[in-house]
């Protein structure tokens, strides 16, 4: 049988300036277990299977989110990680109100890592996978 993209684990990959940083923010602010870690680049897990690693680099300017994650309750989650020092964004565009946005049948919020990646969390319908 032949492998295909479709059968595989996709993992999203941001880039930090500092690895050990990172490993604590996405560690200790945000949760995520640790599977992996070199000098280079960490690895960690988060629920269903899904996974994000962070490699040492130059990230881009801040633009458009780079990863978000499913929630269930967007405002427990805001809670648990602002208590943790996690500082969600306010925008204009989409409209943000206590950081949650309305997009179409689903809520969204942000927040940047030490690096100014921009991630997110969202609550409403997720798209079944192929």
């Amino acid at each position: 049988m032949p492998t295909t993209l479709a059968n595989s684990l996709a993992v999203t990959t941001l880039v930090v300036t500092d690895v050990d940083r990172a490993r604590k923010f996405y560690a200790e602010q945000l949760g995520l277990t640790l599977l992996d870690e070199n000098q280079f680049s960490c690895r960690f897990g988060a629920g269903k299977g899904s996974q994000l690693t962070v490699r040492r680099g130059t990230p881009p300017a801040s633009g458009p989110t780079v990863a978000h994650f499913e929630v269930d309750d967007i405002e427990a989650v805001i809670r648990e990680l602002t208590s943790r020092g996690v500082k969600f964004e306010e925008y204009e565009a989409p409209k943000t109100v206590n950081f949650i946005a309305e997009v179409g049948p689903a809520r969204g919020a942000w927040f940047k890592d030490p690096d100014g990646n921009v991630l997110g969390v969202r609550q409403g319908p997720v798209p079944a996978a192929g």
